[in-house]
This record gives structure tokens, sequence and C-alpha cells, in this order.
């Protein structure tokens, strides 16, 4: 089996090559992404394997069919990067559908109370010996209630770790779980009754930009936003309008961002950066940003390479793909 793996960072090799070799693999590490520039360089390969990052349009997929590429491995959860109508009958797409759901929910949480309690600013105070606690309060979780925007299995996760703060749970979910012991709401009773709003749903057209003018405004007042799933959930701009009126958010916390691609995992603090959406977001004192890290543990990048690798064993020995997007 050979692989062309685009994006490639260090520490994707460091769990990539040597599981490759105890399955008899070869894999062609290549920094850039895949487009259609780069797609030529799967040539004579079985598979291509990808990240969030990577754009999978159709002239792709068409050119890879053309190549005989047999499969697009994800090394994600999420397939919204991958135009799935052009690859249904052409290309097998196959996902990691679950990795580490504690990891991520273990960081929005960390996010969340890094938030709260104003942790990214008192970290930069006190390297300059500034010990004044001004602008610092927090406010005390215990007993407020969270609002969880999608209940698989990384929303189950978040569920559990703010219950065990002693939080009250709201969830919302297009498609609810009656075995999960939760109180379902609909998105406008949640917004209105929660104090935190955590997001933990896949990108879709029905949840794109969930977050936007209109329910900004059914949020109450004070309230926290957490977004560690896809950037695009959250309508940048009507995001900027409501920090800018310094009423609705008392912070945000933001791993991801709708337009991440070609900044995030990558160094630029050598550029111009020209995006002023995310320069304006950055501007403001309550608001968190990092860079798509939630996924980001050595739990999370074993299970990862494991279950990619194990994709790619099952297509090629005739087995179901389990893993597969229908």
């Amino acid at each position: 089996m050979k692989i062309a793996f685009y994006g490639t960072k260090p520490y994707d090799r460091l769990w990539f090559e040597p599981l490759a070799k105890e399955y008899g693999y070869r894999i062609f590490f290549i920094e850039n992404l895949l487009n259609e520039d780069t797609v030529v360089m799967a040539k004579n390969c079985d598979a291509v394997c990808v990240f969030v990052n990577d754009q999978v349009t159709k002239p792709i997929i068409e050119k890879l069919h053309d190549l005989r590429v047999k499969a697009i491995l994800l090394r994600s959860a999420g397939y919204n990067h991958v135009d799935m109508k052009a690859a249904r009958g052409k290309i097998h797409v196959l996902r990691v559908p679950s990795y580490s759901p504690e990891a991520v929910a273990e960081f929005a949480t960390a996010a969340l109370l890094s938030v709260n309690r104003r942790l990214h600013r008192a970290y930069v105070r006190t390297r300059e010996f500034n010990m004044k606690l001004d602008g610092l309060m927090g406010t005390d979780l215990h007993g407020k209630t969270a609002g969880v925007i999608g209940t698989g299995r990384i929303g189950q996760a978040m569920i559990r770790i703010l219950r065990g703060m002693g939080m009250e749970i709201l969830a919302y979910d297009l498609y609810p779980n009656p075995d999960l012991d939760v109180k379902y709401v609909d998105l406008a009773d949640l917004m209105a009754g929660s104090d935190v709003i955590t997001l933990h749903c896949p990108l879709t057209k029905e949840t794109h930009h969930i977050i936007n003018k209109k329910t900004i405004a059914q949020m109450k007042k004070g309230v926290y936003l957490v977004n560690t799933s896809r950037g695009a959930l959250v309508d940048s701009q009507a995001l900027i309008e409501a920090l800018k009126q310094n009423e609705t958010f008392l912070g945000v916390a933001l791993d991801v961002y709708e337009e991440e691609d070609g900044i995030f995992y990558e160094d630029c603090s050598d550029d111009i950066v020209r995006d002023d959406v995310l320069a304006r977001l950055m501007s403001f004192p309550n608001v968190l940003i990092t860079s798509h890290q939630g996924y980001f543990t050595k739990e999370a990048m074993k299970a990862i390479a494991l279950v990619t690798l194990e994709n790619a064993k099952m297509l090629e020995e005739g087995m179901e793909l389990i893993n597969e997007v229908k």
C-alpha cells in the first residue's frame, strides 16, 4: 500500500512513520497541502491522507480518480472539506470517527476556564511583574447553566465534565440521543437559558453559522462562548459586532476560525497577516484564540494514526469499510 500524506508536520511523522512500517506500508510525506498543483504527487499511490485544511474539491477528486487513487484517508472525524457528492462512486472516503473525545472536551473546558479567569492575560502580566488584579475578575461556574450544542461523543464527554463542575446542562442536537440523560431544548431556549454555550457539532448546511446575529440576540447578557469544533459554525462578523457592543459576551474562546486555512498550523509571526477579521477578533481582551489544537494529545495522535492505517488495511484486504463516509 502506497499512501501520499499531505500537509505533513513533524508530529505526524512521529506517529505515522513507525506504525506504517509495522503495516508494511510506504508513506510519502508531503509538506504541501493537497490542491490542484500538488495532486499529481499522488501518482502511483493507492490512497491520499489529508487533514482538515486540505480542500478536496471536485477537480481534485476527478484528478485522483484519473490517477487511480482508491481512497481518501481523513485524519479527522469531520469531512466538510471533502466534496462528497463528487466522490460518490469514484473514490472511497474513510474517516477517523472518534480518536479521543476527552481530549477535545478537556481542552474546551480549559479554554472556558482560561477565558473566564483571564489566565491568558494574567500570564502575560505576571511575566512583566505586573501583579495587579484589575481586569482579571471571573465568575463562579458552579451552579450556572451550560448549553451544549451537539451531543455526540465529544459533546457527551463535555457534559460529564461540566456536570462534575456542578453545572446544569441544556442540550441541542438535530438528532437527539434518546438514551442520553440530558434535557434537550430547542435552539432559542438554549441560547436564552445558558450562561455558557459550547459547540460540539459537525459543520453541515444546517449548522453553518449556527451562531449568528439572530442567535446572538437570543443569548442572555454575560454569556461565555466556546468553539472547538469548526470555525464556520460561528459568523465571525456577527460575533465582532456583538463584542464591540460589550454587552452579550463576558468571554469567547475560539480554537477554530472559519478562514483558518493558510494561518492555523503555520508560523506567521514574521508575516503581515491580511485577515482583518481575525486581527479584529484578537484585539478584544475577553477573546482567547488558539490554533485548532483541541485534539492535540498523545493519545489522540496515536489513535488517529492507528485508525487511519486500519482504514487503509480494510480497503486493501477487501473488508467492510466501517469508517467510510456514505
